[in-house]
């Protein structure tokens, strides 16, 4: 009797072990750094000449962006509801005219402890194996850019979840230069709640 016990013990202290791990793993270097690692790539490509949404004065004075501090609790993992009909949507742009995107499907996720859903789009022109998301938040014209940020989330065909790192929003080009067109979040990824993770409003736009 003592043997499927101590079995059992066994297993129950392996599993909590196992979850520690995988705890640990996400709130180390496996994902801070490569995170943080990212940032610093996007500054250096900014301040290059063939990269960069600003003009020759704007290059020369940016620095860096500035962002949140990374929150585990953002990054969230979405259940894929497929749409009965993938249509196209005529996406407004900040110059008034449209581009084409399709609906692909909604994911909904908790966030908050609260239930959101956000629908995910497919760029037309784009080939890469990743749905768009444009969407508002309560941190819009005070801590972030005041049209909204934008995520690009992984996802192969047939997949049922995709992950929503929030952490990676970004804004768009005209977020530093209004010179360049910018698509506008549509109605139904507007959230109601403020999302404090991810890029901020860029200082040297003030």
């Amino acid at each position: 009797m003592q043997r499927p016990l101590k079995l059992i013990l066994l297993a129950g202290l392996a599993l909590v072990l196992i979850y520690i791990a995988k705890d640990a793993f996400f709130n180390d270097d496996n994902y801070i750094q490569p995170l943080l690692k990212e940032r610093e790539e996007k500054d250096l490509s900014f301040r290059s000449r063939a990269n960069t949404p600003f003009d020759d004065e704007g290059r020369r004075a940016f620095k860096n962006l500035v962002y949140y501090e990374p929150d585990l609790a953002y990054r969230v993992k979405a259940r894929v509801e497929k749409l009965a009909q993938q249509d196209t949507l005529l996406m407004p742009l900040t110059n008034g005219s449209y581009e084409p995107y399709l609906r692909y499907g909604v994911a909904a996720f908790e966030l908050q402890d609260k239930p959101y859903k956000l629908t995910l789009y497919k760029k037309l022109s784009e080939e890469k194996d990743q749905l768009f998301v444009p969407f508002t938040d309560k941190t819009n014209g005070f801590e972030t850019y005041g049209g909204g940020r934008f995520m690009d989330v992984p996802f192969e065909e047939g997949n049922e979840t995709v992950m929503l790192d929030f952490n990676r929003a970004y804004s768009p080009f005209c977020a530093y230069n209004p010179d360049y067109v910018c698509p506008v979040p549509p109605k139904d990824n507007r959230l109601d709640i403020a999302v404090p993770v991810g890029e901020k409003t860029y200082e040297g736009t003030h």
